[in-house]
């Protein structure tokens, strides 16, 4: 019982290993710089298929720290050289796994051989990698936010200087409001009454307005076609006048007509302008008072006066 017990023990810590302790397998080495949480039993995959376990880890201190993984792998699995044994993350679950890339050389690799190892990027670099230009534009969200609330500091001092003003421009209004209540209650009450005499103007104009109506009626009814035809008939015997004196018909149109009479008068003219100036030269030939001696009659007749032109 004892030796059973011994032999369940071994068999039972190899099974939790993962080991297939029933089948034969082939080792497999392969050196990583990070393992990144790989632990013992993770599985091995290829093309997602399970075909074998991690066995061990050992961290290889002449060799800059590196960690030597030792895989059991199935031994139907048969491995080309360049195969290559991929460290990626086992999910959402978290754990990491191992995924064979099957290599295209001709030779087949053999146990105890090793692998080229090489590291998937995990989600979480993969988030850091998403992340970090939404950390990057965030960070300048932040900055552009700083820039607006320091802007809005500055809109608040002008804001409460401007309600300062405006308290004290209320302020003003009030005492000058209180100044000149009186003055104000004042000015109503003229404007009350100025709207009452308005008022009583506009009872006093209406019948005005009526009498004034009722003189454009009167106006109207005269009769102003009368008034016109006279005043045609008067153009017309002004124009037949007119046209007589253009004919020569009567004085003023022989006056114009004429030139016989027109030379008479010349002439006329010309006599009264000789005789006025005999007049004034020879006043005693005319007008004579004398007692004794002879009368002098001076000449005949004088010489035109230059000063008066007849034509």
């Amino acid at each position: 019982m004892g030796l059973f017990a011994v032999a369940m023990l071994y068999f039972g810590f190899h099974l939790l290993k993962g080991s297939d302790i029933f089948s034969k397998t082939y080792k497999y080495y392969v050196v990583y710089d990070n393992i990144d949480g790989l632990t013992v039993s993770n599985p091995v995959l290829l093309n997602g298929l399970t075909v074998g376990r991690v066995q061990s880890i050992r961290l290889l201190q002449d060799r800059n720290n590196q960690l030597l993984v030792t895989m059991d792998i199935q031994k139907g699995i048969v491995l080309k050289d360049g195969t290559a044994a991929m460290l990626a993350d086992g999910g959402l679950l978290g754990g990491k796994v191992i995924h064979l890339s099957m290599g295209t050389l001709s030779r087949t690799l053999t146990d105890q051989d090793t692998l080229r190892g090489s590291t998937e990027a995990g989600i979480s670099a993969l988030l850091q990698e998403k992340a970090l230009p939404v950390v990057t534009h965030a960070d300048s969200l932040v900055r552009n936010l700083n820039v607006v609330v320091t802007g809005f500091k500055e809109t608040g001092l002008i804001l409460n200087e401007v309600l300062k003003n405006y308290d004290q421009t209320a302020a003003n209004l009030n005492g000058l409001l209180a100044d000149n209540r009186q003055a104000l209650a004042g000015t109503m009450t003229n404007l009350n009454q100025l709207s009452a005499s308005l008022v009583e103007t506009e009872k006093q104009l209406k019948p005005l307005l009526a009498k004034t109506n009722t003189l454009a009626d009167s106006l109207n009814a005269l009769r102003i076609g009368e008034t016109l035809q006279s005043a045609n008939r008067t153009i017309s015997d002004l124009q037949k006048i007119l046209a007589g004196v253009q004919a020569g018909n009567g004085t003023a149109g022989k006056l114009i007509t004429d030139e016989t009479l027109y030379n008479n008068l010349n002439k006329t003219m010309v006599s009264l302008n000789k005789l006025m100036t005999n007049l004034r030269e020879e006043p005693k030939r005319y007008v004579h008072l004398s007692v004794f001696g002879k009368k002098d009659k001076g000449p005949k007749e004088s010489p035109l006066d230059s000063t008066t032109v007849i034509e």
